[in-house]
């Protein structure tokens, strides 16, 4: 193999590990080159260790990239790797390894990518078709998605973020300008400078985006669209946000833990699987008690925002139900009501599950489609620092 071949090999293994979900820039690339120029590339686990201490920076990148090496650096064969690992394995009593869905995405792209290089006329065909079905799928229903859909759905997810909003906090951050003179960093640079005070060092507030509480509601009612704010959770736990999940149906679960997990769909399918009462019944009033009672002053500390998100179906208990939305506004700084009834345009609080949650909430906003959810952030963002907001003077139409 050429040098030049061996080259672009490598920058196509770094495209792919990126494909997979990791966080890799064309620095990784060039850093990777020009470590190999100091080992004997005959070594293969010589160059897999040296690719590894660049590429790999968390524990749980470490399967996937050792996943991507074996298929893409051993077997000429990798593209029927790829088909073997799309397809269920029956094996002699063993489980079946755990699918890699962001290694396989991204093998399938590469793979599709060297098969057939499309025409110019074609691909702009394509990306023109490609970005209208994607504004589509902003405006569609995720109780009416298909499963081709609910896959290019997890994708968008991956890309998007919340744009929540950050608070002005007491503490003081180096900064290049500022109000607040920073006399210990401006001697320390004046010694080093041979006793000449020619600059100045400031400090500045500190920002942070304060925490943010999700309970979210995963009765048989709420099930697709539980499921996709959990890949919007991921999303934010995966960019180190301070964010709590805690699952509710007929009983509380803290799910923050299991979201942390790298690849989304083994996340969510392994709380699909040891959630008991995933799509099954609710009782929201027992629920909220309990989570005031065992989690609240623990997760609710520096103003934290708390998001509900439930139909607010529940017929069982609604004077529990109203005392505990009442306590749990009292712990929290924001509460936010998102609710998939508001994506009917002649919605109208009779429920009485509704009438007792809707009181003391301070917003209450639609939660079914993209667009929706793109909303929570600016309203997260819009919010006043202070409540000044009278509870139950919601609009949703």
């Amino acid at each position: 193999m050429t040098t030049d071949a061996f080259a672009r090999n490598v920058v196509h293994f770094v495209r792919l590990l990126r494909g997979a979900g990791l966080g890799m820039s064309p620095a990784h690339a060039v850093d990777a080159l020009e470590a190999l120029r100091f080992i004997d590339l005959r070594r293969r686990d010589d160059v897999r260790a040296t690719l590894a201490c660049l590429l790999v920076h968390a524990n749980d990148e470490r399967n996937i990239f050792d996943a991507a090496f074996d298929l893409f650096w051993r077997d000429p064969d990798w593209e029927g790797k790829l088909r073997a690992l799309l397809l269920p394995k029956v094996t002699n009593g063993m489980p079946p390894p755990k699918r890699n869905n962001r290694l396989a995405d991204a093998l399938a792209v590469h793979a599709a990518s060297r098969a057939s290089p499309p025409q110019e006329q074609t691909a702009e065909i394509n990306a023109k078709l490609s970005f209208s079905a994607s504004e589509r799928l902003n405006h569609r229903d995720f109780d009416t998605l298909t499963a081709d859909e609910w896959r290019t759905l997890r994708h968008q997810i991956r890309a998007h973020r919340l744009p929540l909003a950050t608070e002005r906090t007491r503490r003081l951050k180096a900064a290049s300008r500022g109000t607040h003179a920073d006399l210990k960093a401006s001697a320390r640079h004046a010694v080093r400078s041979g006793g000449d005070w020619t600059v100045w060092k400031y400090r500045a507030v500190a920002e942070r985006r304060p925490p943010l509480v999700l309970l979210l509601d995963i009765s048989g009612s709420m099930s697709a669209y539980s499921r996709a704010v959990l890949y919007f959770c991921h999303a934010l736990l995966q960019s180190r946000e301070r964010l709590q999940v805690f699952l509710f149906g007929t009983r509380l679960t803290n799910a923050t833990r299991a979201l942390r997990e790298r690849d989304p769909d083994i996340a969510i399918a392994a709380l699909g699987q040891n959630v008991a009462d995933w799509s099954g019944g609710t009782r929201i009033g027992a629920a909220l008690a309990e989570f005031n009672r065992r989690w609240a002053r623990r997760v609710l500390s520096g103003r934290a925002s708390v998001l509900l998100v439930t139909d607010g179906l529940d017929h069982e208990a609604i004077d529990v139900l109203d005392t505990e939305m009442q306590r749990l506004a009292r712990f929290a700084h924001r509460l936010v009501w998102l609710n998939p009834l508001l994506r009917f345009a002649d919605f109208t609080p009779r429920a009485r599950g509704v009438r007792a949650i809707l009181p003391h909430v301070d917003a209450m906003l639609a939660a079914h489609n993209l667009d929706s959810l793109s909303a929570v952030g600016r309203e997260l963002a819009a919010l006043s620092r202070h409540k000044g907001r009278h509870k139950g003077d919601m609009r949703w139409n």
